[in-house]
């Protein structure tokens, strides 16, 4: 049986989209055209340091684009909606609280801070 071909360019194009880069980008980021970024996706392979440069500017390994896979991604992504594990990120304090919080400490220190300036011009006048 044939092992299924390996479309190295539709795995750089997905991996390109999912960052949200657009092959403009890509192709700034390493010196080519977009042109030539559009006829690297169009190809079913890559050469060996092509594929290095690319995945560098993506953030991922060369064995990662070679090993994309769509199904795989879904997978990934689905377990984000999958609370059985028993791991719920839920925020366990007040967002809003926490700035008023960090606001009102604030404003304490910089009472302070107006009270000792206050105190020191009034040692300056003084003498």
């Amino acid at each position: 049986m044939n092992e299924p071909t390996i479309h190295i360019g539709r795995k750089i194009s997905k991996i390109r989209e999912l960052r949200g880069m657009k092959q403009e980008a890509l192709a700034a980021e390493l010196g080519i055209s977009q042109q030539a970024i559009s006829k690297i996706e169009q190809s079913a392979e890559v050469e060996d340091s092509a594929l290095e440069k690319i995945a560098g500017v993506l953030g991922v390994t060369a064995e990662a684009i070679k090993t994309f896979s769509e199904e795989a991604m879904v997978n990934y992504f689905n377990t984000f909606n999958d609370t059985s594990s028993g791991f719920n990120y839920h925020c366990t304090f007040n967002p809003i609280d926490k700035i008023v919080e960090l606001y009102n400490e604030k404003v304490v220190l910089l009472e302070r801070l107006l009270q000792a300036e206050k105190e020191k011009n009034d040692m300056l006048k003084q003498k």
